[in-house]
């Protein structure tokens, strides 16, 4: 830099003296310095400006960000805190749009003629440089503190949506145990005059062997009902029923107001108690034909990872979405019974899904641990309908052929 400095001054003594003389040997020399000079660097120089102006267009919309966030008054010892590390970001991010800006002046043809004397470029991307020791690492930190102001806004926005749900209660005490215990479960992204509610009650202590509810004095109404029915040392709810009746969306359920609680926001519930969980499932797995992977061992993977987390410390909360149902009967029965042992002696509760009615058989092993519940449809006008209210005991019959002729498939039995 002051190399550069230096021939910059030098460039505008001799152009001045040029001028006022005529004599023009001087500033050709010193131009002549400044090639010799700027040659070697010409690569580094457009990469950092080029950097810096593809850099600078994402990182204006985060000043404006920085900005908002930097004038607000926050009361809450977080939110302040949070502000506290923002540094000024919206001031230094906006010094590196203006170096932006400068270097689009060369664009000019009138100025590109006076520019290049100046060592422009040069002095711009020294700048540059500057700025990115300077404040560089900072760029991350901006992200991360905008993203959590983006996150706790988001929470914020739900409660203020939905002032009637309440917070859950977080059972943090030391002993390793599973708890979720939900009344009156519904999906947030259900509108309330569709959505049906389900309670589900899983509890679990941290040798696979029941924990007891009673100190959590939740109250039943109708014991007929399958949020209050069951044992209290129930791990697992094994959830059969016919097509579109609802039994994925009972995981959804469970899985995202286990999120919420967790995450410090309200829950679509008339009450939930949890204990500290990890969360982990098989919704959405999906095949790759990039990989050379099937569904199946894409399933059977994400299936390993949760044992794995099973074995550490904080119990597991898992969802299970049509329990290997990329295999044979056989294969299967026999694969969910060891997949699901291993999980419950691990201290984890959880849900499955299945159409596969030999697969509700599994409860029969797994003992009081496990209960069967079922989601089953009705056929109003010779239409098929779903009440989506969840019942004891495994599905008895299925929907499928009548869908398929439902839509039109000319299917016999």
């Amino acid at each position: 830099r002051p190399a550069a400095i230096t021939l910059t001054v030098a460039a505008i003594a001799t152009a001045t003296l040029w001028l006022s003389t005529g004599n023009s040997t001087p500033f050709v020399a010193v131009v002549s310095a400044e090639i010799a000079f700027s040659w070697p660097l010409r690569e580094r120089v457009l990469k950092a400006l080029h950097g810096a102006d593809a850099a600078a267009r994402d990182l204006d919309v985060l000043a404006v960000v920085l900005s908002r966030l930097e004038r607000e008054t926050f009361r809450a010892a977080r939110l302040t805190a949070l502000q506290s590390r923002l540094t000024h970001g919206s001031r230094d991010i906006h010094r590196l749009h203006w170096f932006v800006e400068l270097h689009e002046w060369q664009h000019n043809a009138i100025f590109a003629v006076l520019a290049a004397p100046l060592l422009w470029g040069t002095h711009l991307a020294l700048a540059v440089e500057a700025w990115r020791r300077a404040h560089g690492r900072h760029v991350g930190e901006w992200l991360r503190i905008s993203g959590e102001f983006e996150a706790l806004a988001s929470l914020s926005a739900y409660r203020y949506e939905h002032p009637d749900d309440p917070f859950p209660e977080i059972d943090d005490s030391a002993q390793r145990h599973a708890v979720f215990d939900g009344e009156a479960l519904g999906h947030p992204l259900i509108a309330g005059a569709r959505m049906v509610r389900n309670g589900v009650r899983l509890c679990a202590d941290a040798t696979g062997s029941g924990a007891d509810l009673s100190s959590l004095d939740v109250a039943r109404d109708d014991p007929e009902r399958v949020e209050g029915s069951g044992p209290r040392n129930q791990h697992l709810l094994v959830v059969s029923g016919s097509n579109m009746s609802g039994k994925s969306t009972l995981l959804r359920t469970v899985g995202i107001n286990a999120v919420l609680a967790f995450a410090g926001a309200p829950v679509r519930a008339t009450r939930l108690v949890i204990s500290v969980l990890r969360i982990g499932g098989t919704l959405r797995i999906q095949d790759s034909l990039q990989e050379g992977r099937s569904r199946f061992y894409a399933e059977i993977t994400r299936i390993r990872e949760l044992a794995d987390l099973a074995a550490g410390p904080v119990p597991v909360l898992f969802l299970l979405d049509e329990l290997l149902h990329g295999t044979n009967s056989h294969d299967r029965a026999v694969g969910a019974d060891g997949i699901l042992r291993v999980l419950l002696d691990r201290g984890a509760i959880g849900l499955i899904t299945t159409h596969d009615l030999a697969l509700t058989e599994v409860t029969r092993t797994l003992g009081p641990r496990a209960s069967n519940v079922h989601f089953d449809d009705r056929f109003e006008a010779g239409e098929i309908a779903f009440d989506y209210v969840m019942k004891p005991g495994p599905v008895t019959r299925s929907n499928a052929i009548a869908l398929m002729r439902a839509v039109g498939l000319d299917v016999q039995e």
